[in-house]
């Protein structure tokens, strides 16, 4: 059963009643941090036509607010350091760092802010926010699963979302670009994302 407990069925009014006040699922409402050490924000880009170059970034903080009974209270706050930026290899963190990408001097933040939230069924959500990268906000869906909860050896309560997402990132300005011989381009317009959530509870 999913955190928010709703199905995308034809319930009765009755069934959604008593799911929205399922006290295992309210229960979970609160406020969360989520734990970048647990956590993974990541990217994948293809390279050259023929492979994909994934990255992450190190350096990042966000919040959470659960609500049991009502997924559309639901929220999503996240900062990310952009000179984080993590692909395993010195010289194309460098040049993502620069003013070709990111600008990292310019613009040291990547931001994302929720502005909806919603229950697909089962374990499946969807939050939809802004997503601001060199001073460009757009609107950014991510499709998310909820893995559980649970409380950890330290007492802490956690709770875990897996989710992915694509943007184009020449809508955010991010056109740099190499023609190869063969055709095509060196590195994809299209940029999946996944994301690896895991969030402690506030005392």
């Amino acid at each position: 059963m999913g955190i928010f407990g709703r199905k995308n069925t034809s319930d009765t009014t009755a069934e959604t009643t008593a799911a929205a006040v399922n006290p295992e699922l309210a229960a979970l409402t609160g406020d969360y941090t989520i734990d970048a050490a647990h956590s993974t924000l990541g990217f994948v880009a293809r390279h050259a036509m023929v492979t994909n170059v994934k990255g992450k970034f190190l350096d990042f903080t966000g919040s959470l607010h659960l609500d049991g009974s009502d997924p559309a209270a639901s929220t999503a706050s996240i900062d990310a350091k952009m000179e984080s930026i993590d692909t395993g290899s010195a010289d194309r963190d460098g040049h993502l760092k620069s003013s070709d990408f990111f600008k990292t001097d310019e613009f040291p933040t990547m931001t994302f802010r929720s502005t909806s939230a919603q229950a697909l069924g089962g374990d499946d959500y969807r939050i939809t926010g802004d997503l601001t990268i060199l001073g460009v906000t757009k609107p950014l869906t991510i499709d998310l699963e909820f893995n559980g909860a649970a409380k950890d050896p330290f007492g802490n309560e956690r709770v875990g979302f897996e989710g992915k997402a694509e943007i184009l990132r020449s809508e955010w300005g991010l056109t740099w670009n190499a023609a190869l011989e063969t055709g095509g381009v060196l590195v994809s317009d299209k940029i999946k994302l996944n994301f690896d959530i895991s969030a402690i509870r506030n005392a």
